[in-house]
């Protein structure tokens, strides 16, 4: 099950040399200036809740660093990653669409920081039809194309696949190679028993593709990991980088 725990925030001023978020960063000035009363650079631990679901969506963040997950959470309490959220996008996109609430859960999964908007800015800003709206549009067909894949990914490719995908895409969000990762949460994350996840890390750690000790992972051989790894990785990766930007 998920831990709930208290979310530790620091305020911070907006960046004089541009963001690291995708979306922020090509924004025009004019627009930054208006958004920049709403917005506050959050620190964010693992498990830190952003939205349950079906309660009020009060805020949407920008990751700059770190990692989301988005959670299908089933009524025994089953949950299952159907997405992840790092510094090319947002989470809290039904917000976008003018929802206040969502079927789905969110949590921080790697330690980062964000910029936490308030829901309400990001609605009267996308009300102008403007920029921001228009990043968001391109980042939300780039998540359609990331769930998608992903669901024919769990369908059809081997849990061996499955991992390597998710472990590119998270090496992708991270800074640098290593990040926490325990074989319950991973099992969760893909929606498979511990016991294959277990099978799974073993054999990439013989393969010197990761080491993986004390509930911490580190990519050894990225390559190696891309070779082993299903096509949803690249269509997933390549999909962002044409819609977002790299």
């Amino acid at each position: 099950m998920l831990k709930q725990r208290s979310k530790q925030t620091k305020g911070h001023s907006l960046p004089k040399n541009g963001f690291r978020n995708r979306i922020l960063k090509r924004l025009p000035a004019a627009v930054i200036r208006r958004l920049r009363k709403g917005m506050r650079l959050v620190e964010l631990t693992q498990w830190d809740p952003l939205y349950e679901p079906h309660e009020t969506c009060k805020y949407v963040y920008f990751p700059e660093s770190g990692m989301a997950s988005i959670l299908s959470v089933l009524k025994d309490g089953t949950m299952t990653e159907v997405g992840t959220v790092g510094s090319e996008g947002m989470v809290g996109l039904p917000v976008f669409f003018g929802a206040k609430t969502s079927a789905r859960r969110a949590f921080w999964q790697v330690p980062g920081s964000a910029y936490r908007m308030d829901a309400a800015v990001l609605r009267r800003e996308t009300r102008k039809c403007g920029a921001l709206s228009d990043a968001l549009l391109r980042y939300t067909q780039a998540v359609f194309t990331q769930f998608s894949q992903l669901a024919t990914c769990n369908r059809l490719h081997s849990i061996e696949q499955r991992c390597c995908c998710w472990l590119l895409l998270t090496h992708d969000r991270v800074a640098g190679d290593e990040f926490d990762l325990t074989h319950e949460f991973l099992s969760e994350m893909l929606g498979t028993r511990r016991a294959g996840v277990t099978e799974v890390a073993a054999t990439l750690q013989r393969a010197g593709l990761i080491r993986y000790t004390r509930g911490r992972v580190t990519i050894l051989n990225r390559r190696g990991l891309e070779k082993v790894a299903c096509e949803c990785y690249a269509t997933v990766r390549g999909e962002f980088d044409r819609l977002v930007g790299r």
